[in-house]
């Protein structure tokens, strides 16, 4: 019986006392038994934890309580065993890196697209416009290597500091469609919709990434399974370990 619960959550919102929160939080999560990856910067938080359900929960409920983290929703998954071997809180210049100072996803989203009306786009294989979609993976090769969805765009980046410059070279191509960029667990796509969009492509991020992806519409036009940043390796769509 799979008795962990392993959460992923992120919010782009500006952060200030990033050390005093370190600490707080770090402490928190040791005293719960909890343990996995809390990413602050000043742009907002990014955390991946797994342990007891109540546990769990409520470190998210302590963060909801104060106003700007009000909005975190996260995304649950479960596992035989504990996925990391102990307990990180690290401070970094992005929760996650792209290079592109401009870029502030805390001061307004690109257009999501939800999992069921892209399920409905692609079924149709146009979207509520009759534009042509197209799915664009962000995430590393290495990753996409695992499953994707079908007939994705991948460029083969091995960070996401590329994907400004790849974005740029493949321009043309992307205007005049739907573009919808996805990752993991919607962080990285939700950086790449406003980069593609101040491009002048009319992008949308998938709401939730595709962990989100499998929790409400499973694994319609995806192929393989979905590499998570711990020691499950990764997920199918069921979201059950494939280890």
């Amino acid at each position: 019986m799979s008795s962990v619960l392993n959460v992923s959550a992120y919010l782009f919102t500006a952060l200030d006392g990033l050390e005093e929160r370190r600490e707080r939080l770090r402490a928190r999560a040791v005293a719960a038994g909890v343990r996995g990856t809390i990413i602050l910067a000043p742009e907002g938080i990014n955390l991946f934890l797994a342990g007891d359900a109540a546990a769990v929960r409520g470190i998210l409920d302590d963060l909801r309580a104060e106003e700007r983290f009000a909005n975190l929703t996260a995304k649950e998954s479960w596992s035989r065993e504990q996925p990391f071997r102990k307990m990180v809180v690290k401070i970094k210049r992005e929760i996650i890196r792209m290079d592109r100072p401009a870029i502030r996803p805390e001061g307004g989203r690109a257009p999501a697209v939800s999992p069921q009306t892209l399920k409905r786009w692609l079924d149709d294989g146009v979207d509520d416009h009759g534009r042509e979609v197209v799915m664009l993976d962000t995430r590393n090769g290495f990753e996409v290597d695992y499953g994707r969805f079908a007939g994705a765009i991948d460029w083969r980046i091995e960070r996401f500091t590329q994907f400004p410059d790849a974005a740029g070279a493949t321009r043309g191509s992307l205007v005049g469609k739907t573009v919808v960029s996805y990752c993991t667990g919607g962080i990285r796509c939700e950086k790449a919709a406003i980069h593609l969009r101040e491009q002048g492509v009319e992008a949308f991020q998938l709401d939730g990434g595709v962990l989100g992806y499998f929790e409400h519409v499973g694994g319609a036009h995806w192929d393989g399974d979905c590499f998570v940043f711990d020691e499950r390796e990764a997920v199918g769509p069921d979201l059950a370990p494939r280890r």
